[in-house]
């Protein structure tokens, strides 16, 4: 598929990253993550090593002959293909993307299946492509409508039913979050970004994006901003209303640890996010301070832990 704002390609991209601890007790190693996202036989699951391990899924693509989800109401036919993936981040954050991308028009009639399988993840309107559909796509689908983060979430549930590799017993409970994004051209190379928190775990982000930029970056993109936004969500919330002072320390360090064993060391903002995406990334740190409050967070968990450790030293002092 063409990128973004190309002739050929498509005007609009829109998608729904799911993100959630994997039902685990303990990091999932090399192995055993390549078999937990080996979705399809034909094709290999990508693993990359560094700067931290990073397992990607084939891409799995979901036909669809629904109607497009507008703000206007208008109804409009669309037929193609949504395409789907799993990431697996240190065997220890699961996410599920689906994603499409959608021309200015499509055929003005509907054609067979051949038509729209050779152009994966993409989805034609019949005639087309309505006015608003971003603002459509982005407050929800209703009954009929092309609903992508059910796609997400089928993949989600199917990988998370794998008992034979999943004991269900998570170190922490946790919120899973939905990450609902759509991404248009920019005007020049002037990136944009819009970032809303909604109730519920949902979050909608509108992308102005450089032309050219191809739909399955600014998925990566979007999978970043939904990791790390968990991420900091999660710690937040574990940390919220915590009373150090009049807790002791096994309580303590049930909140604590968890945190410090399989969370604090994933915080790599842009590890994978293409370098033209960056400023997009910068843009949303310098507006909402998300890395400014995740180091005044980790160092709060270090100088609890700190903290609990002299506590102990003093009151079982070594021998004389």
């Amino acid at each position: 598929m063409d990128g973004l704002g190309d002739p050929a390609g498509p005007v609009l991209v829109c998608g729904e990253v799911r993100t959630c601890l994997l039902s685990t007790r303990d990091a999932v190693d090399e192995r055993v993550a390549v078999a937990l996202l080996r979705l399809r036989a034909d094709d290999s699951v990508r693993v990359s090593r560094h700067p931290n391990r990073h397992t990607v899924s084939p891409d799995v693509l979901t036909g669809v002959d629904c109607r497009l989800p507008t703000a206007t109401g208008v109804r409009t036919r669309a037929v193609g293909t949504v395409t789907a993936r799993a990431t697996l981040t240190e065997g220890r954050v699961l996410q599920s993307t689906a994603y499409f991308g959608a021309p200015a028009a499509g055929p003005d009639r509907r054609r067979p299946w051949g038509y729209y399988l050779v152009r994966p993840g993409s989805v034609l309107p019949v005639g087309s492509l309505p006015g608003k559909a971003a603002e459509g796509f982005l407050a929800g689908v209703r009954p009929g409508e092309l609903d992508v983060g059910a796609v997400a979430g089928g993949l989600l549930a199917r990988i998370s039913r794998n008992h034979r590799f999943l004991d269900h017993d998570p170190p922490l409970t946790t919120a899973d979050t939905v990450l609902r994004w759509t991404a248009e051209a920019a005007d020049g190379q002037r990136t944009a970004l819009r970032f809303t928190k909604a109730e519920a775990g949902l979050r909608v982000v509108e992308l102005r994006l450089p032309r050219g930029t191809a739909p399955s970056a600014a998925a990566g993109l979007c999978e970043d901003l939904a990791l790390h936004d968990w991420l900091l969500t999660t710690v937040a919330d574990k940390l919220d209303g915590l009373r150090a002072g009049s807790q002791d320390e096994r309580t303590l360090l049930r909140t604590l640890r968890p945190l410090v064993d399989h969370l604090l060391h994933l915080w790599m903002p842009r590890a994978r996010t293409e370098r033209a995406l960056h400023p997009v990334w910068e843009e949303l740190d310098e507006n909402s301070g998300y890395s400014r409050q995740w180091n005044a967070l980790a160092q709060r968990v270090r100088d609890q832990l700190a903290l609990r450790a002299i506590v102990l030293r003093i009151q079982v002092p070594g021998p004389p």
